[in-house]
């Protein structure tokens, strides 16, 4: 009786698991308000980043608004890669980030240990 209990208690962990990583996950979206020429996004960063995928228009000159309420080292930095953008976040305070947005396309971004990603859209 007890090797069946472990079999179905170390089952549901390793589905557990799996689900955790490899599952669909719901991801926050939103799309920039644009006023007076200019749009932006506040994005919080709490145990990742949300909204996760942000769309912005072309041409624009566009501004995310990043705020780190997470203690965590790993979220203490933002990465844009394409853009050539690496951050510091310092925790509870709001920091801006000035986004190029000429060419459309589909970039990543990522905490400063590349463990949490969001997207940015410019179409």
């Amino acid at each position: 009786m007890t090797r069946i209990l472990v079999l179905i208690v170390g089952l549901a962990i390793i589905g557990f698991i799996l689900w955790w990583f490899f599952g669909k996950h719901q991801v926050a979206q939103a799309t920039a308000t644009v006023s007076a020429d200019k749009q932006k996004v506040d994005v919080e960063v709490n145990g990742g980043y949300s909204p996760e995928v942000i769309t912005l228009k072309k041409g624009v000159p566009a501004v995310l608004n990043f705020t780190r309420k997470d203690a965590s080292s790993c979220l203490d930095r933002v990465v844009f890669s394409d853009f050539g953008i690496n951050q510091e976040l310092p925790q509870n305070e709001k920091q801006t980030v000035e986004i190029d947005t000429s060419k459309s396309g589909e970039y990543q971004w990522a905490c400063g240990m590349d463990m949490f990603h969001g997207k940015l859209i410019i179409k």
